[in-house]
């Protein structure tokens, strides 16, 4: 019986992540980590309603054999320094070696395009030392994906996306190489790309913007 992880299904890439799976046979059963618990009825769906302050006590549960992380936030949600950095990098890389411990196979992290440990920007240093972190963990499978900016109807109002998405749209028309990952991506894209990841052996780690939507509209 296969077993699917989910973390992060309320959010816009985790909640189409889990609505996909539902739908399809690649998992036996879903387990499903949230704050409060979704009206879901399904005989297939497990959900753990879950303290992420203290990820511990759910070690038994935090079995299976593909775990996808998808929890992020923002300033905005999350002004507390502190806090913000809890749920960006302490709350995956814990995941993470949980997961690891239990023997679950392969990890698959949402990251963001320009991720790097030594960023300016605290978000992008974030994502950038989770994924160094969970590269150090050494999983049978491990892939971060680095979308651009997401195209999908979001619960909140985001101002910059709406600003910038058909900005970025205009300027990739005419981009080329490297430049190309910048251009907003659909979430089912990226959710198509991470599925088709799942079900592929390949040795590649890091999946940049483009190269999801390139999987998604090739398969």
């Amino acid at each position: 019986m296969k077993t699917a992880l989910i973390f992060g299904s309320s959010g816009l890439i985790g909640n189409e992540l889990f609505k996909t799976i539902l739908l399809n046979n690649s998992y036996d059963k879903i387990k499903v980590f949230v704050r409060s618990i979704p009206e879901v009825n399904n005989p297939k769906v497990e959900i753990i309603k879950t303290d992420f302050s203290n990820l511990e006590q759910y070690k038994d549960k935090i079995i299976g054999d593909d775990c996808f992380f998808c929890i992020g936030t923002t300033k905005k949600d999350t002004p507390n320094k502190d806090e913000y950095r809890r749920v960006e990098y302490n709350i995956p890389v814990d995941v993470a070696k949980i997961a690891k411990a239990n023997s679950v196979k392969s990890f698959y992290y949402v990251s963001s395009i320009g991720a790097n440990p030594n960023a300016s920007s605290n978000y992008l240093k974030n994502k950038g030392q989770v994924e160094g972190e969970l590269k150090n963990l050494n999983f049978s499978k491990l892939a971060i994906i680095r979308p651009s900016l997401l195209i999908g109807n979001r619960k909140s109002f985001r101002l910059g996306e709406v600003i910038f998405t058909p900005v970025m749209n205009t300027l990739t028309l005419f981009a080329f190489g490297g430049l190309k990952k910048y251009k907003p991506i659909k979430i089912q894209n990226v959710v198509k790309a991470i599925l088709y990841i799942s079900k592929n052996v390949s040795d590649k780690i890091v999946f940049e913007s483009d190269e999801l939507e390139r999987i998604a509209k090739s398969n």
